[in-house]
């Protein structure tokens, strides 16, 4: 299952941490994993080559984007990328797993 921690303060988003794997399909025919790589890093390379406002890790089943700067640009982005996140978690609930942390 991958599992999502979202962290906000003040309503607004500072961290958002993915890991694990879908286990849908077989590695590499999985489409819930490529799903959710794909929203991510479209969402890291958005917001990095409009105002670069993020830092983040991206290692094999694991995803870290960190925001360094609160910006119009990454509040909206991030925002975008959980509600895609959240209309995966509908379609496939055992495969994904969104968490709000404080």
């Amino acid at each position: 299952m991958i599992k999502v921690s979202v962290k906000k303060t003040n309503n607004k988003v500072y961290e958002i941490v993915i890991r694990g794997h879908a286990d849908y399909d077989d590695m590499g025919k999985d489409i819930v994993c490529a799903a959710v790589s794909t929203m991510a890093i479209t969402t890291i390379n958005n917001i990095i080559s409009l105002d670069e406002s993020i830092d983040y890790e991206d290692n094999s089943g694991y995803i870290k984007i960190r925001v360094l700067k609160d910006t119009i640009v990454n509040e909206k982005l991030l925002n975008n990328l959980i509600r895609m996140l959240e209309e995966l978690t509908e379609q496939y609930p055992k495969n994904i797993e969104i968490r709000n942390e404080v």
